[in-house]
């Protein structure tokens, strides 16, 4: 398929003016596009931990959640050297990485619609004071501890962190991937008895502990799910395209005393 061609179409779904109002770096990050692409490697990060792995499958294309190269390159590259030199040896290799991400988390079936999808949710809605949030019901009513066991499970993490403060029954449901923890109070606003996204700091957990609100705290690795949506979208487009998805990443381990 001709690359600009694909490209263009995934912008249409998820537009780069979404991530510019979000003050966010998406697009090409390193590398030349090709005029046509039979290969692509799917990532949440393309990071030095699956190098070799793309180096080996010589895709035409690297498509990554995260963006590869995050704010100015010249400040990037001189507060992480290591991110320069992956860059030049992608360069190298001639192995684009083409990058989408809160455009991606907004967009109408991007990242926060396929989380929504993954736990079953019902009714789901876009909250009209945060494009990226989703909202829903849950199938059953569920204590927010059983809650948090089903949202581990759906989201394929080992563990989260569970505020509860808020109601003891939880129905509907609000999520942001990634790090939208500061966002609570839209979904409390919104009438949401519990709220999902991750990367809390405490004065945040503080805040929603003070507030009487339930919070779950989930590994920003469920944002993972980028790799199969977007494989079912660009296959959607042309469904030649070979696909390499790579889940190299997992949530860090929690030590009990």
């Amino acid at each position: 398929m001709n690359t600009k061609s694909l490209l263009n179409k995934l912008g249409k779904r998820f537009p780069k003016r979404i991530a510019k109002e979000n003050h966010d770096f998406v697009g090409l990050m390193t590398g030349k596009l090709p005029e046509e692409v039979r290969k692509i490697v799917l990532c949440l990060d393309m990071d030095w931990e699956i190098f070799d792995r793309v180096k080996e499958e010589k895709p035409d294309l690297v498509l990554s959640h995260h963006p590869l190269v995050y704010g100015l390159r010249s400040r990037v590259f001189k507060r992480d050297p290591s991110k320069k030199e992956l860059c030049d040896a992608l360069d190298a290799l001639n192995i684009p990485v083409y990058s989408m991400h809160t455009n991606f988390d907004t967009g109408l079936g991007g990242m926060n619609d396929a989380l929504a999808e993954a736990l079953h949710l019902k009714d789901v809605k876009v909250i009209e004071n945060n494009p990226m949030m989703r909202g829903g019901r849950l199938e059953k009513p569920m204590k927010a501890k059983e809650f948090a066991k089903y949202a581990n499970n759906c989201l394929n993490v080992d563990y989260s962190r569970l505020i509860n403060n808020g109601k003891e029954v939880v129905e509907t449901v609000a999520i942001i991937g990634g790090a939208g923890s500061g966002y609570w109070p839209v979904a409390k606003e919104a009438g949401y008895d519990i709220f999902i996204s991750g990367d809390a700091p405490h004065h945040v957990r503080r805040e929603i502990v003070n507030a009487k609100y339930n919070y779950l705290d989930m590994p920003h690795e469920i944002e993972k799910i980028f790799v199969p949506t977007m494989k079912k979208l660009i296959h959607e487009l042309d469904e030649s395209i070979e696909i390499v998805m790579i889940d190299h990443e997992k949530e860090p381990e929690v030590i009990l005393k």
